[in-house]
């Protein structure tokens, strides 16, 4: 891969104008199914929504949170046959490909009683993405004067989650985002928590805060994506040497059509 930066601005204005925010998916279990994106009838074509529920064009409103940008999916087609996965206690339920894995494993330190973590993996144990439940609460971690890096909202999708609202959040969203490092570093998951003022950012927090006394949860392939340092393994994030390459996983990889339909598939009991 190449180390030398493309331009952000127009690469960027260019993805952030590419499509208005997008859902639908075909039904779990169906026979050659494939993800159907179907037009947001909350805004008129190419606007997006900001932080006080009002529209407008992407590319005249940087700042905007990280619900305001999408570039809807793709053809590529998910899986031919999906299978469901509920835990024991019937407090969180997601659909998957009928050939990845879901598996219970012991929560991190500091989790709250009751407490869940799930990883799924593809067949041959390439590890796709983790569902944490009862998380201590998350905020950016503090990103200094100068410090912060440029970020690209790539795909973002509502989806039907509990969480808390309030200054810093918005509706949770399906996001894969991107941020410009020595490489573009990618990253899926949902979250409710604007990433950063300007475009600007330290980390992008996959996190949903939720409900009071319930505790945060993340769905995604990492808690916090950041911008890497040559000698920091980057996996299981994603690294591009354009923006346009990054634009190209999200409509046309089959990868994440399935990984997004998964994470919109989520239920979380309240």
């Amino acid at each position: 891969m190449t180390h030398k930066a493309t331009s952000w601005g127009l690469r960027t204005a260019a993805l952030l104008l590419a499509g208005a925010l997008a859902t639908g998916c075909s039904a779990p279990g169906g026979s050659g199914s494939a993800w159907t994106a179907q037009p947001d009838t909350s805004a008129s074509p190419g606007a997006a929504a900001d932080s006080t529920g009002t529209t407008g064009s992407p590319s005249s409103n940087p700042s905007a949170p990280d619900a305001s940008a999408s570039v809807s999916p793709g053809p590529a087609a998910t899986s031919a046959a999906w299978k469901t996965f509920t835990d024991p206690a019937k407090t969180v339920s997601f659909d998957l490909p009928e050939e990845w894995i879901a598996q219970s494993v012991a929560p991190e330190d500091g989790a709250m009683p009751g407490a869940l973590k799930i990883e799924v993996k593809k067949q041959d144990g390439t590890f796709v993405a983790a569902l944490r439940t009862g998380l201590p609460p998350s905020s950016p971690s503090a990103c200094p004067d100068g410090a912060g890096k440029p970020y690209v909202v790539i795909s973002s999708v509502p989806v039907e989650l509990p969480g808390l609202t309030g200054e810093g959040t918005i509706a949770p969203h399906a996001v894969f985002r991107v941020i410009q490092g020595y490489h573009y570093f990618g990253s899926y998951g949902i979250t409710n928590i604007v990433g950063g003022a300007d475009r600007q950012a330290c980390e992008l927090l996959n996190v949903v805060r939720g409900p009071a006394g319930k505790g945060d949860y993340s769905f995604g392939d990492l808690g916090a994506l950041k911008a890497f340092a040559p000698d920091e393994k980057v996996a299981p994030a994603k690294a591009f040497d354009t923006l346009g390459q990054a634009a190209k996983y999200v409509e046309e990889s089959p990868e994440f059509a399935n990984v997004q339909r998964m994470l919109m598939s989520l239920k979380i009991k309240n």
